[in-house]
C-alpha cells in the first residue's frame, strides 16, 4: 500500500529531507554534465496549472520532467473549467485520476492549500502569494555548489522586499543552518507567522535568523547577498509607493565593498536593472545569478524525484 502523499506547499514540507536532496540535485547536475539525464522516473506525468506567467518555474519543471523520462502538461488556468467555475477541489480530485502530481502557481495561498487538500496526489507549490519553496531549493543548491555543502558558520544577508521569496528562505536557510539576516523596511517585514517557524527551525539547526533595516548592517561581514524585485506579481498597484519605500535597499558596488571579500550574489529574476541591482553587480564576478537560474532545474529535478512513484515506462 502506498503511503500518504507527500505535499511541498511550504519549504517546510522539505524538511528534514533539504540536505539530501540538495546533495540529490548537486549530483544530477553534474550527471546531466556528462551526459546522463538520469531518467529514474519513466511513465510519469505532471499536470502544472498556472495562473501566472512564468519563465524559469515552467521551463524547468517541464525539462526536468522529460529528463526524468516522464511528461509535463502545461495548464493555463484561463483554459481549465476553473476559470468557469469549477471548484479548485473538484479540479483536484479529477487531475488526480489522471496524473502523478500536480505543480500550481497560484495567486492566493489558500488556493494552494485547498487544492492540496483535494488532490490525492503530491501538490508542488511553484509560486503563491506565501511562499516560493522550489526557488529556494535552487538557491540553497547555489550556494551548496560554492561552498562544498557547508552551511554552518555563513551569513546570507538579504536586502529588499519582505515576499513570498523571502519567507521560504528564511525557513530554508535556517533548515540547512544557514544564519540568515534581512534588511527590508519595517512595514515590508515577513508574517510574524513566517520569522516565528524559521526561528524554531534556528533552535534545531544552530543558525540565527535576524530581521533588520538598515542594508548595511545586513551586508556587513555577509558571504552571500540576494535580493528580488521591489514590486512583485499581484503587487503593480502599489508600484509607486513601494519604489519609494524600497530606495537605498539596492545590491550595489558599495553594498558589495561591506561584505566578505569572495561574497556572492543571488537574484531570483527577473531583475529590475537599476533599481534593486545595479549592471555592475549583475553582470560582475561576484554574480551567480546565471547558475543560480540553472539550478531551478536540477532542483525541480531532485524535489520531483523525491515525490514521484517508480515506474517501469
Amino acid at each position: 500500500m502506498p503511503g500518504p502523499k507527500h505535499d511541498v506547499v511550504s519549504i517546510a514540507d522539505l524538511a528534514p529531507a533539504l540536505p539530501s536532496l540538495l546533495a540529490r540535485a548537486d549530483a544530477m547536475k553534474r550527471a546531466r554534465q556528462r551526459g546522463d539525464l538520469s531518467r529514474t522516473r519513466p511513465g510519469t506525468n505532471l499536470a502544472m496549472i498556472f495562473e501566472k506567467a512564468s519563465t524559469r518555474t515552467r521551463t524547468s519543471f517541464e525539462v526536468a520532467m522529460n529528463d526524468l523520462g516522464g511528461h509535463a502538461l502545461y495548464m493555463s488556468s484561463r483554459d481549465l473549467q476553473l476559470g468557469r467555475g469549477e471548484t479548485i477541489g473538484d479540479t483536484a480530485r479529477v487531475l488526480s485520476r489522471y496524473v502523478d502530481a500536480i505543480c500550481y502557481r497560484a495567486f492566493k495561498n489558500a488556493d494552494m492549500r485547498a487544492l492540496a487538500a483535494g488532490a490525492t496526489v503530491p501538490v508542488i507549490n511553484a509560486l503563491d502569494d506565501k511562499e516560493h519553496p522550489c526557488q529556494v531549493v535552487a538557491d540553497l543548491l547555489t550556494l551548496y555548489e560554492r561552498w562544498h555543502g557547508l552551511f554552518a558558520g555563513r551569513t546570507l544577508a538579504y536586502i529588499g522586499d519582505g515576499n513570498n521569496v523571502l519567507n521560504s528562505l528564511l525557513i530554508g536557510s535556517a533548515i540547512v543552518g544557514l544564519t540568515i539576516v534581512a534588511a527590508t523596511p519595517a512595514a515590508y517585514r515577513p508574517p510574524a507567522e513566517v520569522i516565528a517557524s524559521a526561528d524554531q527551525w534556528a533552535k534545531r539547526s544552530g543558525a540565527t535568523v535576524k530581521l533588520v533595516d538598515s542594508p548595511a548592517e545586513a551586508a556587513r561581514n555577509a558571504d552571500a547577498l540576494y535580493t528580488d524585485v521591489w514590486v512583485s506579481m499581484g503587487d503593480e498597484a502599489e508600484k509607486e509607493a513601494r519604489e519609494t519605500a524600497f530606495r537605498g535597499y539596492q545590491i550595489n558596488q558599495e553594498l558589495l565593498g561591506l561584505a566578505k571579500s569572495g561574497v556572492w550574489v543571488l537574484h531570483d529574476l527577473p531583475a529590475h536593472r537599476g533599481q534593486e541591482i545595479t549592471d555592475e553587480v549583475m553582470d560582475g564576478p561576484r554574480a551567480a545569478i546565471w547558475d543560480q537560474a540553472e539550478n531551478r532545474l536540477h532542483a525541480q529535478k531532485a524535489i520531483l524525484e523525491h515525490l514521484l512513484p517508480t515506474r517501469s515506462g
